[in-house]
């Protein structure tokens, strides 16, 4: 049951916090971010929130560091949105995945090519 409640939790989070960043924050340095995913503790003190950036790593840089100024004031937007008690602190983290599946995607690209051109040369 508490799995339950917290993975509840974790999609309430990774709605309200998109909905805020796309309409609340004024921040320059977040740029085009997206929220992959939010895992909350056991004890649901601590979410850990799972961004991806789109742009260069110095981009992905400064707008981590945005967020990361902006989480008291995303916390007190949560505070007001959620019905808890208790609002976990929130922790931003960068998230790869989807650009290490580009290059995955790539590199097997480049491989069925070579396949497909070592076949037709005999």
């Amino acid at each position: 049951m508490a799995q339950f409640r917290r993975n509840r939790l974790a999609e309430e989070i990774k709605k309200e916090l998109s909905s805020i960043i796309q309409n609340d924050l004024k921040d320059p340095r977040i740029g085009f971010t997206s929220i992959m995913s939010v895992d909350v503790s056991k004890d649901m003190s601590v979410a850990k929130i799972y961004v991806s950036h789109l742009g260069t790593k110095e981009e992905c840089e400064a707008s981590m560091a945005g967020l990361k100024s902006a989480a008291g004031f995303m916390r007190k937007q949560l505070a007001g949105r959620l019905a808890t008690r208790i609002v976990p602190e929130l922790v931003f983290l960068a998230d790869d995945s989807i650009a290490y599946g580009m290059k995955i995607s790539k590199l097997i690209d480049e491989q069925m090519k070579n396949i497909n051109l070592g076949a037709t040369d005999e």
